[in-house]
């Protein structure tokens, strides 16, 4: 315990999923966390759940006053920002032909714009607090094509590219920067709010994930802390992923006679 003792983060789309299981875990690391989303009644729920260490903020990614808000927010509670995990995004699933403009610039502002905007914005404060660490929530759809995601796989490989020249930008400013990139995960961006062994069996495809299951959210979140904490200290400009093993190929399950 205590591996992010004396850090203050933000983790954005903290209402739920992935975000609440890494603003738990922060938490129970020792950080002081800044929950945001727009899921104003979830937010303020898990914050309260975590007791003084966490404050909850409403907060629309896409605008780059509401970042401005959410840093100062996180300066005047606790003092300064350390940590930033880009994790609010959407889902739009459509072939190329189906996808109108609309929605793919929705996903696009949702999950590429924020991410840049909250970079841009948790940099100088990062700078003034000696160092900081920025984990952008990528996907393995920013490693590959997927079928039936363009928006949503042109937005993850965006963060991707994004996150190798924040890196390079700024290191020199103590800063350093990675993306995760998971693989099928239960959260209800994907439908799935409980998750338990029947879920996570029945989306695994046992074909092609060598893990045979799907992700959990605790699971995205550990890796989180690890790129958070310190224990990460020589890691910045890297992809890291978490998929069970989806992006090392088709596998044969050996069948007992």
């Amino acid at each position: 315990m205590g591996r992010l003792n004396g850090k203050v983060a933000v983790i954005t789309g903290g209402a739920r999923g992935q975000g609440a299981a890494e603003a738990r875990r922060f938490v129970a690391e020792g950080a002081q966390v800044v929950i945001t989303d727009i899921l104003d009644s979830e937010g303020k729920e898990i914050a309260a759940s975590l007791g003084a260490n966490a404050i909850y903020c409403s907060h629309d990614v896409r605008h780059e006053d509401s970042w401005a808000e959410v840093v100062a927010a996180a300066q005047s509670a606790f003092g300064k920002l350390n940590v930033l995990v880009n994790n609010a995004g959407i889902l739009h699933m459509a072939p190329i032909l189906e996808t109108s403009l609309e929605d793919y610039m929705r996903v696009v502002e949702t999950n590429q714009v924020s991410c840049f905007l909250g970079m841009k914005a948790v940099a100088p404060a990062m700078q003034t607090a000696g160092s900081g660490s920025i984990v952008n929530i990528s996907s393995i759809a920013g490693m590959t094509g997927t079928p039936g995601l363009v928006a949503y796989t042109a937005s993850k490989f965006a963060m991707r590219g994004m996150t190798k020249v924040a890196a390079l930008e700024f290191g020199p400013m103590g800063i350093r920067v990675n993306s995760i990139h998971p693989g099928g995960v239960a959260t209800p961006m994907v439908g799935i709010d409980d998750v338990n062994d029947d879920t996570l069996d029945a989306m695994a495809g046992f074909g092609s994930i060598p893990i045979q299951r799907i992700g959990t959210p605790e699971e995205m979140a550990n890796l989180a802390l690890f790129l958070a904490s310190d224990e990460s200290s020589y890691c910045t400009g890297s992809e890291f992923i978490a998929d069970g093993g989806l992006l090392a190929g088709p596998v044969s399950i050996p069948q007992s006679d």
